[in-house]
């Protein structure tokens, strides 16, 4: 089968004019985070059917995708066209061919969303303090209180001493409530730079009275500088009360205005529909709240990591957003900020709480599963007993890592061909995954490539943890390269100095790259106020930033 092809220049031009586009590198994620065009989003040809109607849910999309030469994009534009997908083209000469076209070569991941937090440092100058600095206050006892804008997950991880976890949507709700004297100041942080620089400029483009700070360089910063990190930590935001969350609402609004962001009547959701627009429908509230009651058809993205991951949550740039929210600042905040990014963002408003009918954990939209034999925990076992089986574990390494059933050996299902060993392929084969999904899809592949059945777990790993038996942990058995995830030097505490400070480098080197890529369309709104020069008890050494 052959497929159109999209040049270097198409593709400039359609991000240059907004016209709606998903530009797809089908690689594993640690490639595609070695190299990329800035646009581009990661979606593994391993996963594609698991994840490709949500992150790309309009079937008559343009779409162009590339890998760097190994074969992966003919095989995902043949597997998009029997989804429905009519609209692929493959990048011609794949990523070589937009490197090769003079275009910018960008690392790393969510890199729309770093590079703008940079910028936004750039244009509005947002205050920060290093380490030291940080340091010094808090060992004086100083009037400061530390926000900590990532997951929860990451900063029960590890977090900077007396750090409160208040994930980057609900500073601005939550900001007052935790520093109610203006007296006190506020430092944001996360664990390299871009979550506490868009936290603390949030707080600061809401008019919060506090002298607000972004910790500078996060938890990399302050490990770098030699302090030690507390782990394990539950400290967590609490209740708003009505004062607080009034003074929020207006002031959250305000800015999603000044931002040119727009609002949208519950009863006109249906009308935003549209033939060839996309439309994300996004509720940036907390995990917990989504769960417990959400709008039909709404995925859970909490704003912080929204304004963090649109890469993710988005892939289709130049698709219209539609974000929703109970108490509607979070939303307008994260709205404000996407804005910002370039995208057509709207906020639902009136929403009546009984429209709340869908509850529970988002679902993600699969199309049907191949008809593969599945076998229960206990057939699994009495099959790895008698030996002479052939057991492959197709889901993240990570999680391999944490947990496999005692034998199964890693494999990439996009790599099966080259990675599978031939004298497997006459042993009975049993696939496995986290939750027995994406194994259905790998053992079809095997099926086709070996040319007789293959046995799948039923309900995967967890499925046998939850039949009481035992799991394996560690390195494990890998047929294929572990390269399907990227080791961030920002996450865990086992990071390489080297790779610590490499990462700093490169977050500042992001604006300049902007300049020179040119297809952004970033802009900063000014804050409403400006920032106090020094913080309070801070020695005259330290204030100078040294």
């Amino acid at each position: 089968m052959s497929f159109a092809t999209a040049t270097p220049a198409d593709v400039r031009f359609a991000l240059i004019a907004r016209r709606e586009l998903a530009l797809l590198d089908v690689r594993e994620e640690d490639p595609y985070a070695q190299a990329h065009p800035l646009f581009a989003a990661n979606l593994p040809l391993s996963r594609l059917e698991l994840e490709v109607l949500d992150r790309v849910p309009r079937r008559d999309t343009a779409i162009v995708l590339y890998d760097a030469g190994e074969g992966l994009a003919e095989r995902a534009a043949a597997t998009l066209a029997a989804l429905g997908y009519t609209n692929v083209r493959l990048l011609a000469g794949g990523l070589e061919g937009w490197r090769a076209a003079g275009h910018e070569i960008f690392r790393d991941v969510n890199v729309p969303s770093k590079s703008f937090g940079e910028l936004v440092e750039t244009e509005a100058h947002t205050p920060s303090l290093s380490a030291p600095q940080v340091k010094e206050l808090l060992d004086a006892r100083a009037d400061v209180v530390v926000l900590d804008s990532r997951r929860f997950e990451e900063y029960r991880t590890m977090s900077i001493p007396t750090g409160t976890s208040v994930p980057g949507a609900e500073l601005v709700l939550r900001a007052r409530t935790l520093a109610p004297d203006p007296d006190t100041t506020i430092i944001v942080n996360c664990a390299g730079r871009t979550r506490s620089l868009i936290g603390a400029q949030s707080l600061r483009n809401a008019g919060v009275p506090n002298p607000v700070y972004a910790l500078r360089n996060g938890t990399i910063g302050w490990t770098l500088a030699g302090f030690a990190l507390e782990h394990g930590q539950e400290r967590r935001f609490g209740a708003v009360d009505d004062t607080d969350q009034e003074k929020a609402r207006q002031a959250a609004r305000t800015v999603a205005y000044r931002a040119g962001v727009r609002r949208l009547p519950y009863a006109e959701l249906e009308a935003l529909e549209e033939p060839g627009r996309t439309l994300y429908r996004l509720d940036v509230r907390t995990p917990e709240e989504y769960q417990a009651g959400h709008l039909p058809g709404f995925r859970g993205a909490p704003g912080g990591q929204l304004v963090q991951e649109t890469d993710h949550s988005a892939p289709v740039r130049g698709a219209r957003i539609v974000l929703f929210d109970t108490l509607s600042v979070r939303a307008d905040m994260s709205a404000s900020w996407l804005a910002q990014m370039g995208w057509e963002v709207l906020v639902l408003d009136d929403v009546p709480p009984a429209a709340l009918t869908a509850t529970g954990a988002w679902r993600p939209t699969l199309p049907p599963l191949p008809a593969v034999e599945a076998i229960p925990p206990a057939h699994l076992a009495r099959l790895l007993a008698e030996g002479g089986i052939t057991l492959l574990d197709v889901g993240p390494s990570p999680a391999y890592r944490r947990g496999r059933v005692p034998g199964a050996r890693f494999i990439i299902r996009a790599r099966l061909t080259a990675d599978l060993p031939a004298a497997a392929r006459d042993q009975t084969l049993v696939v496995t995954s986290p939750d027995g999904v994406a194994a259905r899809f790998a053992a079809a592949d095997i099926q086709a490539l070996a040319g007789r059945p293959v046995l799948v777990l039923e309900g995967g790993t967890a499925a046998w943890s939850n039949a009481g038996l035992q799991l394996e942990t560690g390195q494990g058995t890998c047929l294929s390269a572990p390269d399907d995830v990227y080791r961030r030097p920002y996450e865990g505490t086992d990071n390489a100095v080297e790779a610590m400070q490499a990462y700093l480098d490169w977050e500042y080197g992001l604006v300049g790259q902007l300049r020179r890529d040119g297809t952004h369309g970033f802009f900063v709104i000014p804050p409403s106020r400006e920032a106090h020069d020094t913080p309070p008890s801070l020695s005259p050494h330290l204030a100078q930033g040294h």
